[in-house]
């Protein structure tokens, strides 16, 4: 038999087998978990967290936010502004009308008999109706001097009107009137010739000449017409 010497290799009968490395095992592991990872992460990139998304993107967004909320309350407040422009176009014109319908107009703005007559007589039956020529407040309805029986009606641009001569007032002072409202009956009370309407307008607190300053709003007293320049005083 024959001696196996110890400098002899040791042989193995049958397949060898081949260790894997430590680097080879290591590298494995290392590219599986990396291609988990992305897949994870493609997975996740359809619905990011906002913890992952950067200061910038995250500024932008809210500013598209804010940009976007401003651009609906602009667009709410023009609409609301052409609603009103609207409403505004669409509200009747002031209203300016005669004081009384079928008179006999005498006695115009001007010197008379050496003193300054104030005003404009409208001469009709004593008990006619007669309107306000405009909106505004009575400041007084009752006797006033020479002007016997008398209704002044204060406007909302300062002007005044004083009806003068009633032989009965309809209104009381501190009433809002309309224009077309009756404020009392002609008559030929105070500092009278005959039964009329005595029209004063004063402007600043002093008489003007009726007869201009009513054709300026669409009313002609000594022709009786109404509202003749309408379209001139609505623009």
């Amino acid at each position: 038999m024959r001696q196996r010497l110890s400098s002899e290799p040791d042989r193995y009968r049958g397949r060898r087998r081949v260790p894997t490395p430590p680097r080879s095992r290591y590298a494995a592991v290392v590219t599986t978990a990396f291609v988990g990872a992305g897949v994870v992460a493609l997975g996740a990139g359809a619905l990011p967290d906002a913890k992952s998304v950067s200061p910038t993107v995250l500024d932008e967004l809210k500013q598209a936010s804010i940009t976007s909320q401003d651009v609906a309350a602009r667009a709410d407040t023009a609409d609301r502004a052409s609603r009103d422009s609207r409403g505004k176009d669409a509200a009747e014109p002031e209203v300016w009308l005669l004081p009384l319908q079928g008179y006999d107009f005498n006695s115009p703005y001007g010197m008379r008999w050496g003193k300054l007559h104030t005003g404009v007589d409208l001469v009709s039956a004593e008990g006619t109706p007669y309107v306000a020529i405009h909106d505004g407040l009575v400041t007084k309805a009752g006797w006033f001097g020479g002007y016997g029986y008398a209704v002044i009606v204060q406007h909302a641009d300062g002007s005044e009107a004083i009806y003068g001569h009633s032989s009965a007032v309809s209104v009381k002072e501190g009433q809002q009137v309309k224009a077309g409202d009756q404020l009392g009956l002609v008559g030929n009370t105070g500092h009278s010739y005959g039964a009329h309407l005595h029209l004063e307008i004063h402007v600043k607190g002093q008489p003007i000449d009726p007869v201009p300053f009513l054709q300026d709003r669409g009313v002609d007293i000594k022709l009786q017409v109404e509202a003749i320049y309408s379209e001139v005083a609505a623009s």
